[in-house]
């Protein structure tokens, strides 16, 4: 094929406009691979301590993450929920009156406060951290917005080869825009004490999708189109995600976090093969940028049962599990041994209790197969959900998991806190 002209138009759309980015400078993409890193926990972080002392280490939700199931009377579910902050909690909506989505994605007082205030109302085992997928993208530089209703929207999407060459790189100054993503992390780590703190970030196809699509996409087609008639540009696009992604991951890893989720929004509408072929690699390069550190690596796709195995290759220690796959199926698919997360059905949140809870014991008693299992829902916490309700389901999966796996129910005690990313 003829190579095209960096300012030529990269989709064959009506809307893509040649001389959008004609006058951008030269390529300024990072040379470094997201994955090389090297170094160790600071001696200061939770998970090097154990709670005794004010840490993480053997908290019992990574002791699920790690493998480590004991079996013993006092064993109980670790729970959290995606999306646990936010919209369905009264205290969220106050604190974020006339305060933008992003904006307040980057005051540290605020982050903690959402972060932590899911694990005051509804005593869940793990906090994940308040943020959103686009959010390393606006620290580099670009123009994007959440706009209510709607979700992510960039300003300049992706349509030629030049505004992949003017992408802003990634160096020093990055860096340095992360510090208020740090000291957000500190004071959470600070409030939530024994309980972990799970780090976030959006995995490269679905945020590089939203830059080629502009917005939210119902098939992302510009996406899928890219990758197969120009696929050295989609790397290089999705390697400049993944290292954004891998930086602000490993930040939040060094400042406190003591996991981290990898949440893949969109990844649902590959095929396997073409996720091997386009995808795998980025997935694994934010992985990637952690995997020195020893904090557990959860990878969650949406619509994604056909793809288990293949994201668990992109160095995943732990599977999520949406809800359209049991949970004992999701574990088979994965070999029988890796430790899983999730899945239950957000619809049983509008569902009866009889109905909701047996939901919730099905989903208990088929994770017993896994070396380890944290329950989450089978997606994110929908916006109109009565909060009672979630926290009367932890409570119910605190008290029924003893049964659940062979041994006397544990008595339902103050749980462990895990907060809701905006996005997680």
């Amino acid at each position: 094929m003829e190579k095209k002209s960096t300012s030529e138009a990269i989709f064959h759309d009506a809307t893509s406009d040649p001389e959008a980015s004609a006058s951008a400078g030269p390529p300024a993409l990072p040379t470094g691979a997201p994955g090389e890193y090297a170094g160790a926990l600071p001696t200061e972080h939770p998970a090097r301590r154990d709670a005794a002392a004010g840490g993480t280490s053997d908290a019992p939700l990574l002791r699920q993450y790690r493998g480590e199931r004991s079996s013993g009377p006092d064993e109980r579910a670790s729970v959290w929920f995606m999306r646990q902050a936010g919209r369905s909690l009264p205290e969220y909506r106050k604190v974020r009156e006339g305060i933008t989505m992003l904006d307040s994605c980057v005051r540290p007082e605020l982050v903690a406060e959402i972060t932590v205030q899911p694990v005051r109302r509804h005593r869940v085992d793990a906090g994940i951290f308040f943020s959103d997928i686009v959010v390393p993208a606006m620290l580099a530089g670009l123009d994007v917005e959440i706009q209510p209703g709607r979700g992510p929207v960039f300003a300049h999407p992706i349509r030629t080869e030049a505004d992949i060459d003017a992408l802003p790189p990634l160096g020093d100054a990055f860096e340095e825009a992360l510090a208020p993503i740090r000291e957000s992390v500190r004071l959470t780590v600070a409030e939530l004490g024994t309980t972990p703190l799970i780090g976030f970030c959006g995995a490269p196809f679905t945020v590089a999708s939203y830059m080629v699509e502009g917005g939210p996409s119902r098939d992302h087609l510009r996406t899928r189109a890219l990758m197969r008639d120009r696929p050295e540009l989609w790397d290089r696009l999705a390697a400049w995600v993944a290292e954004a992604s891998g930086r602000f991951l490993r930040a939040q890893v060094l400042a406190g976090a003591s996991a981290v989720q990898l949440f893949d929004s969109w990844v649902g509408s590959l095929s396997e093969e073409v996720y091997r072929a386009h995808v795998l690699q980025h997935s694994a390069a934010v992985l990637g940028a952690v995997s020195d550190l020893p904090v557990p690596r959860v990878h969650f796709g949406v619509g994604a049962s056909h793809l288990l195995g293949a994201m668990h290759d992109a160095g995943a220690t732990v599977m999520g599990a949406d809800h359209r796959i049991r949970l004992d199926h999701a574990i088979d698919v994965l070999g029988g041994g890796v430790p899983v997360q999730g899945n239950i059905d957000p619809a049983v949140l509008f569902t009866g209790e009889e109905a909701r809870f047996a939901e919730a014991r099905a989903v208990l008693e088929r994770g017993v197969a896994a070396p380890g299992h944290v329950v989450n829902l089978g997606h994110g916490v929908p916006p109109e959900t009565d909060p009672q309700v979630l926290t009367d389901l932890v409570a119910f999966l605190h008290e029924a998991s003893g049964a659940a796996s062979g041994t006397a129910s544990a008595p339902c005690g103050t749980a462990g806190a895990a907060s809701g990313g905006a996005r997680a």
